[in-house]
């Protein structure tokens, strides 16, 4: 009998897309969960603020119940710690030591690559919303039933939004810079930009178009009102055309 190169071909060939993407998101929320440094700024911190702000005094946030005000906004930062801080970085690190540039040319390819990563955000914010929501209903948290069926459209546009910024900040910026501007803008965001508790004046105004703003506003309409707030909706939706359109152009794998 004689043999042929075919012989010694490998007849599997590689796994579906679905197979592949699903791999690598669940292998890339499994490493964001296992990291000291993620699990503090995803679950930890956005734990603290929830009781904190729930059993202090200040600030004022109104004749509404604390727990009632603070945890939608909680979940909303939750969205955002995941979404773009924690994913901006990661992104950004893996781009400095040529782990993007390496899975690109997988079988998984660009854009598994990229669906991986959303999905691995995906895993991630559901275990927050697991863990957090936990917590808040310890603290006598009753959430509107309407407004949680709503909540996971308001999630998925704040997702949207945040994962194109973060990989926007990934891909244009050195890791260094990233780290530390993704740090930064969450700080600020969590005091300043009505993500966390609402904001009133001439603040309040710039928050509603901000991405966090909207999302905070957009979270608490349906948590605490039952509705959705179609305005703060569309602003996410907003940034996260521009944002996407803008890292498509600009984003460098290397």
């Amino acid at each position: 009998m004689t043999l042929t190169a075919a012989d010694f071909a490998p007849t599997g060939g590689s796994a579906p897309p679905a197979t592949r993407i699903r791999s690598q998101g669940l292998f890339d929320a499994r490493v964001l969960l296992r990291n000291g440094e993620q699990l503090l700024l995803t679950i930890v911190l956005p734990a603290l603020l929830l009781v904190g702000l729930t059993l202090a005094a200040v600030p004022d946030l109104g004749d509404a119940r604390r727990i009632d005000v603070v945890a939608p906004g909680v979940l909303a930062l939750a969205v955002l710690s995941t979404a773009f801080t924690g994913q901006a970085i990661s992104t950004a690190f893996d781009r400095r030591y040529g782990v993007l540039r390496l899975l690109g040319t997988t079988p998984l390819g660009r854009s598994g690559l990229l669906a991986g990563r959303v999905l691995a955000v995906l895993v991630v914010e559901l275990v927050q919303v697991v863990v957090l929501g936990a917590v808040a209903l310890v603290l006598a948290w009753r959430p509107d039933p309407v407004g949680l069926l709503l909540w996971p459209v308001v999630g998925l546009a704040g997702t949207a939004a945040f994962v194109s910024l973060g990989l926007l900040l990934a891909g244009t910026l050195r890791s260094e810079a990233v780290l530390a501007a993704a740090n930064l803008l969450w700080v600020l965001l969590v005091a300043l930009g009505g993500v966390v508790v609402p904001v009133s004046g001439g603040l309040g105004r710039v928050a509603a178009v901000l991405p966090s703003g909207a999302l905070g506003n957009a979270s608490r309409a349906a948590l605490q009102e039952g509705r959705l707030d179609g305005v703060a909706l569309a602003v996410l939706l907003l940034w996260a055309v521009a944002a996407a359109l803008l890292a498509v152009r600009f984003f460098r794998w290397e």
